[in-house]
């Protein structure tokens, strides 16, 4: 047992650095997009092409990759999506942003999926292995894994801002702060040229970020296990073409269940909350008062409040419930995002620039590690296709805030994401309400046994497709 439980640990260890080491460098461009490419909208533009995809590959990509290849190479093959992005910033234009960010939506939802369902195997399987809840271990990996993963936030951007910061001659125009903050509007501010650094460290930081995108992959392809390699080959010898229609269609068939379509609002907040600080707080209150330079330093305090409290919240899940950290995150944004409304912001309130964002990260680390358990626990016989509705309504939410970023004053902007947030509890809580009248069945993986050639050819179409549903897990 002790072994069993050395090679779960180090596994649930792999996924969550090679997911740091990805992250790395895509989270730290993504925060710089909305300044870095902002001629004509491109860098938010490309951030919706992005998330675009990802709603199109949610569609039937994770399903067919999982089944098919497993969950470490599909992992494996989707970062490399995530690489070529960085490449795209390399010559920014118009035709390689949107074709690298293409490349990289179609390869994000397979790559969060695979994880998902890697973590959510791991937590079943190691709970029977130890007579304990499944959902208590998923919660605790999802906790370990973001408590890692939204570190990435720390090192990608601390490597930009100490990078940037080499450029002494980057200055904020002191006409910019009169539109700083919920009074800007698309038309009466625009990222001045003296605010952006030097094109060669902009090449020297995408090098940087090149680099670490291709440790993660070396990192995985070695280090993770193969947990499923037997399930995947034996679907592929199986199955073959006749399951590829059921298995497209896997994705929407989920959305009969109710307790789904009453998620969707929690997910679409998710891509809300998450691209309103990436996407318009950098913007419009760092680079507009202080400068795109200190764009890292304050996604910083973001990433390191985000990756403590998910470790905590993991952990804390078990004794509070999920309810209570869903709710606390919920008044945390409320309060910041009418603190936004109201704030003017100025380079003399330095320090008001990271409290906004350590509480984002405080409540982030409630949407991201307890949604996403939330999803293992309650659609645990169909984790690829829940994963994939997941990252796919979670994209919708992306898409639509950025969509929209360059058409609409900020304030608005805010009043829209207050109006989700509100739609999400409301839903969210009658979820639990029927979860507590109805529970949801625990797993137990490790008591079916992994049928033998000689048996599928013997039992009905139904059965065989339950054996396989069940040995999924």
């Amino acid at each position: 047992m002790k072994k069993i439980m050395s090679r779960t640990s180090k596994n649930v260890l792999v996924v969550s650095v090679g997911f740091l080491l990805l992250f790395t460098a895509y989270g730290g461009l993504q925060s710089l997009q909305s300044s870095l490419n902002a001629e004509n909208g491109m860098g938010v533009i490309s951030l919706s092409v992005i998330y675009g995809a990802i709603i199109l590959s949610s569609m039937f990509l994770p399903p067919i990759m999982i089944k098919n290849l497993g969950c470490k190479w599909t992992i494996v093959l989707s970062m490399g999506c995530y690489v070529a992005y960085s490449f795209g910033n390399l010559a920014p234009g118009w035709p390689s942003l949107m074709t690298t960010s293409a490349i990289l939506g179609m390869g994000g939802s397979p790559l969060w999926s695979a994880k998902c369902t890697y973590l959510t195997i791991s937590g079943n399987r190691r709970g029977q292995k130890i007579d304990k809840k499944g959902q208590d271990l998923i919660n605790q990996y999802f906790g370990i894994f973001f408590f890692i993963f939204q570190s990435s936030a720390v090192w990608g951007n601390l490597m930009s801002s100490l990078i940037f910061g080499q450029d002494t001659s980057i200055e904020v125009p002191e006409e910019n702060l009169q539109y700083c903050g919920a009074t800007s509007c698309v038309e009466n501010f625009t990222v001045a040229n003296s605010t952006l650094p030097a094109r060669y460290l902009v090449n020297t930081l995408l090098g940087c970020y090149i680099g670490v995108g291709v440790l993660a992959i070396i990192f995985v392809a070695v280090f993770l296990d193969n947990i499923d390699r037997d399930l995947a080959r034996e679907f592929r010898k199986n199955k073959g073409n006749e399951s590829f229609c059921s298995t497209f269609l896997a994705t929407f068939k989920l959305l009969r269940d109710p307790r789904l379509l009453l998620l969707i609002p929690l997910t679409m907040y998710s891509g809300f909350e998450q691209s309103f600080l990436s996407g318009e707080y950098t913007k419009n209150y760092v680079t507009c008062a202080i400068g795109i330079h200190y764009v890292g330093f304050v996604m910083i305090c973001f990433g390191a409040s985000n990756s403590l409290c998910s470790f905590a919240f993991g952990r804390l899940a078990q004794y509070t419930g999920r309810i209570a950290l869903f709710c606390l995150a919920a008044v945390t944004n409320l309060g910041c995002f009418l603190g936004l409304l109201f704030w003017e912001p100025h380079p003399d309130q330095l320090g008001v620039f990271f409290v906004f964002p350590a509480l984002w990260g405080m409540a982030d680390a409630v949407w991201q590690t307890q949604t996403n358990a939330l999803y293992g626990i309650l659609f645990a016989e169909h984790k690829e296709a829940a994963f994939a509705n997941y990252r796919m309504w979670e994209s919708l939410g992306f898409v639509i805030a950025f969509a929209y970023s360059t058409f609409i004053c900020l304030s608005t902007k805010i009043y829209v994401a207050l109006a989700v947030l509100a739609l999400t509890m409301v839903t969210y809580l009658y979820v639990e309400y029927n979860e507590y009248k109805h529970p949801t069945p625990q797993v137990a993986p490790e008591n079916f046994h992994k049928p033998e050639m000689a048996d599928i050819k013997e039992i009905t179409a139904k059965d065989e497709k339950d054996i396989i549903a069940q040995t999924q897990l």
